[in-house]
């Protein structure tokens, strides 16, 4: 039996309680879902070429001095991690009449356009002020958007097992962008353009894609309608870890990200210097890793209906790992066998992007028993933050390279020290990472058991409320 606890000011008010409809969300159809995933394309494809191309094409193309390149994009990273709580906070107080997220997505997505412009095609004589400014701009209106659009997922449905299927939507329409954004400048590159005109060609496509996509989904994806004023605060986010729920999903959520992560930060390392691989070949492997992720996220969608999400995540770290050792035994020079092997990593990738966020969801019904508040958007910004911090994370494996003497120059001889460094934290650390994972988050307290009971206590209190506000209304004159 779950236990109803009171809000803040005692016993719940219907003035101020933050109640969602009573009644259950309907099964969403896959046309909302595919208009809901729209606008992943291009928030996905902005996210590669912000890490992979344009601090390159700065460097070579608008000939910037390295050092302010590094500058500006340590900035605009810090400036964005220390929003997110903000953004989170700002989002669930808002009430308008389309709703909570829509606003953001369509402020957030108009501020994308403008910045991504002038950061991929930049006039003629930009200064490195100009390209700060911007660069500040597009990932504090990713921030928004994404925050907004997850948060948004989080209560397209309150069935434990739809959310799976929202999620796994919102995870197959970020893969698409991926794979879409990736194909763009090796286009540009085999038709004899230039590196500047193939970051113009990403760039002009998340533009356009950008007020299509959100226009398709603001006008076609409900939004439940939220009663009442959220009070939330800034302390509000340590009071989350009293949580036993959260703290496990945050780890697991900071360990699952830092796989990935690794292998995004040492593929191409790794496969030229241990595996013999050209960079064209490397990039092909990259490429099946994502594509992989086609079919991964319609799979772990399925296998949560069938064990429970936190049962089918725990199984996927598992699988990851055994498949990370899939690519070391592959055979060095063996193209065809290194293509198998990074298309078996590529299938569980998803699986924590989609799970993770939608047990984040089920946290959220439990968290607003507890408070009395929706306050999803604040949960989702606090895992944001662990994205970020495994993204920074991430980076740090390069320095036990340089400890070793490792030579990233093409063609370069290495040690046998520094390629066996190479192999082991390109293998072994996301095995070790990926199977602490599927410990922590086996006994993860949500089931689908445990949600069901949460939602009928929630759909009681909610129903209690609605009842003593139509009380006290005034009679009509």
């Amino acid at each position: 039996m779950v236990r109803r606890r009171p809000t803040r000011a005692g016993s719940p008010d219907p003035r101020m309680t933050d109640a969602v409809p009573t009644t259950a969300t309907p099964k969403r159809s896959n046309w909302i879902l595919a208009a809901f995933a729209g606008p992943s394309l291009p928030f996905a494809a902005l996210g590669l070429p912000l890490i992979v191309h344009l601090p390159t094409f700065f460097a070579r193309s608008l000939e910037l001095p390295l050092a302010s390149i590094t500058a500006i994009f340590f900035f605009a990273r810090i400036l964005d991690i220390g929003a997110d709580p903000f953004i989170g906070m700002w989002i669930d107080k808002t009430r308008t009449r389309i709703g909570r997220f829509k606003p953001w997505i369509m402020a957030g997505g108009l501020m994308l356009m403008v910045t991504t412009w002038l950061c991929f095609m930049p006039p003629p004589g930009a200064s490195l002020p100009l390209l700060a400014i911007c660069l500040v701009g597009i990932y504090v209106a990713f921030s928004v958007v994404v925050l907004a659009q997850t948060s948004w997922a989080a209560v397209l449905s309150t069935n434990y097992n739809e959310r799976s299927r929202v999620y796994g939507w919102w995870q197959f329409g970020n893969v698409v962008g991926i794979l879409l954004v990736l194909l763009l400048p090796v286009i540009v590159a085999a038709r004899g353009g230039t590196e500047a005109q193939g970051v113009a060609a990403m760039g002009m496509f998340i533009v356009v894609l950008l007020p299509i996509t959100i226009a398709v989904a603001v006008k076609y994806v409900p939004e439940p309608r939220v009663v009442g004023e959220c009070h939330a605060t800034i302390r509000d986010y340590f009071a989350f870890f009293k949580l036993a729920s959260i703290r496990r999903l945050m780890m697991t959520d900071l360990l699952y990200g830092l796989a990935p992560g690794i292998t995004g930060a040492l593929a191409l390392f790794y496969f030229t210097s241990v595996k013999g691989m050209d960079g064209g070949q490397a990039n092909i492997l990259i490429f099946a890793y994502f594509a992989a992720g086609l079919i991964g996220s319609p799979l772990w969608s399925w296998a949560a209906l069938r064990l429970g999400k936190h049962r089918a995540l725990a199984v996927a770290g598992l699988v990851y790992a055994a498949a990370y050792v899939g690519v070391w035994a592959a055979p060095a020079g063996n193209f065809p066998m290194a293509i198998a092997s990074m298309l078996l990593v590529g299938l569980p990738f998803p699986a924590g992007q989609i799970l993770i966020r939608a047990m984040m969801a089920d946290i959220g019904d439990e968290e607003r028993l507890e408070s009395g508040e929706d306050r999803s958007a604040m949960l989702f910004a606090l895992m944001t933050l662990t994205n970020k911090l495994g993204t920074a994370l991430s980076t740090v494996v390069l320095l036990p390279l340089t400890w070793v003497g490792f030579q990233q120059a093409t063609g370069a001889t290495n040690t046998p020290l520094a390629l066996n460094t190479l192999s082991g934290l390109f293998v072994i650390l996301p095995i070790l990472m990926l199977v602490a994972s599927s410990l922590i988050i086996r006994r993860f307290p949500i089931d689908q058991v445990r949600q069901q009971e949460v939602r009928a206590a929630l759909e009681a209190r909610d129903a209690e409320t609605a009842a003593a506000a139509a009380a006290i209304a005034p009679e009509p004159a």
